[in-house]
């Protein structure tokens, strides 16, 4: 199958050699890798045309963005782009810069995407080095928000299982390791042109059409734990804040668990719903949307699509954050509902 990597690419000199050796080492090669270097102005061309050749065909594209296009965000969709123009039936995968991908990135990537998968994604870790010089108190933070994001998703894996996206998975949407294959890249109209956070839009589009998004955790990439980042809003941006001061609230997809919970019940009626309609009226009241809405969303092409407008247009499923502070008090909730339901489902296998 066809393999073309994008990488953006800012002011990395120091990185992209490293960068480059890992995708040479890889134990499927990629056909191409294309670099979009977005405004370099340290070199990095001159280091590229340095490097010995690899196996792989190297395409640097050098671009001069300006005003609020001069971002990674953009630079990454227009990498993916170009990707796309080199491949035709097969996968597009992307990475950072400052990413070191292990030798078998590509392979278990194709190897996901060959059990069914349209996109998968991998983690980002920070570089074992460089987390030392992260103050611990982060560390921990981060672990502690993991967990509970973790179990939040183990509670929704077992409510409504994910044939294409089994557990065990894990929960980011990282531009550091995607991939996803030309066709539907294609389908969904290419990656989001947006300053930051492109990579989670990318993934959003997916689910609106319900495709079969994997989160692999088998597959991870290497990344920089520096705090003088190349892209606004990205983890360096976040490292820096919070080494100030702890931030007020945990990512904003983490929500507290009864009201994660209730949404996933709610989730799994509509999905019910769309097989069959009697009680439409009585859950447009219960959901407090109309039932003209109701019927659109219920009769949508795709589930993703239809329970998209119920989320946006039901007061029962405004989006709310968790405090940091709050954290320890929602995780015993949390694992009181997954104990609750992992028992359900267990008494539910044994009685069938």
């Amino acid at each position: 199958m066809e393999t073309v990597v994008a990488i953006p690419v800012r002011d990395e000199a120091k990185r992209i050699g490293n960068c480059l050796a890992a995708l040479s080492r890889q134990s499927v090669s990629a056909g191409h890798v294309v670099l979009l270097l977005n405004n370099c102005t340290d070199g990095t061309a001159d280091v590229v045309e340095s490097l010995p050749k690899a196996a792989h065909q190297l395409h640097m594209i050098e671009r001069q963005l300006e005003g609020s296009s001069a971002c990674a965000g953009v630079a990454r969709g227009l990498a993916m782009d170009y990707a796309a123009s080199l491949v035709k039936h097969g996968i597009i995968l992307t990475t950072d810069a400052d990413g070191e991908v292990p030798p078998d990135w590509i392979e278990l990537n194709l190897q996901a995407v060959e059990e069914g998968a349209d996109a998968v994604c991998g983690r980002a870790v920070i570089d074992p080095i460089e987390a030392l010089l992260i103050p611990q108190h982060l560390h921990d933070d981060d672990a502690r928000e993991a967990a509970y994001g973790q179990l939040l998703d183990q509670i929704r894996s077992v409510i409504l299982p994910d044939p294409a996206d089994p557990w065990p998975r894990h929960q980011e949407d990282s531009g550091a390791s995607l991939a996803i294959t030309a066709s539907m890249f294609r389908r969904i109209g290419g990656l989001p042109h947006l300053p930051s956070g492109e990579d989670r839009a990318l993934i959003e589009s997916l689910r609106m059409i319900d495709a079969r998004v994997r989160h692999d955790p088998q597959i991870s990439v290497v990344v920089s734990g520096r705090i003088e980042g190349r892209a606004g809003g990205g983890m360096a941006d976040t490292i820096r804040r919070r080494i100030i001061r702890q931030d007020e609230f945990v990512d904003d997809r983490i929500e507290p668990a009864w009201l994660a919970f209730r949404r996933l019940l709610l989730k799994g009626h509509f999905g019910f719903l769309r097989r069959d309609s009697a009680g439409l009226h009585e859950f447009a009241k219960l959901m407090a949307v109309a039932p003209a809405l109701m019927m659109d969303a219920v009769a949508a092409r795709y589930f993703g699509r239809g329970w998209s407008r119920i989320e946006k247009a039901s007061p029962l499923l405004s989006p709310r954050r968790v405090r940091f502070a709050d954290l320890p008090r929602e995780t015993e909730i949390a694992q009181g509902i997954l104990s609750l339901v992992s028992n359900r489902y267990t008494a539910e296998l044994a009685a069938a």
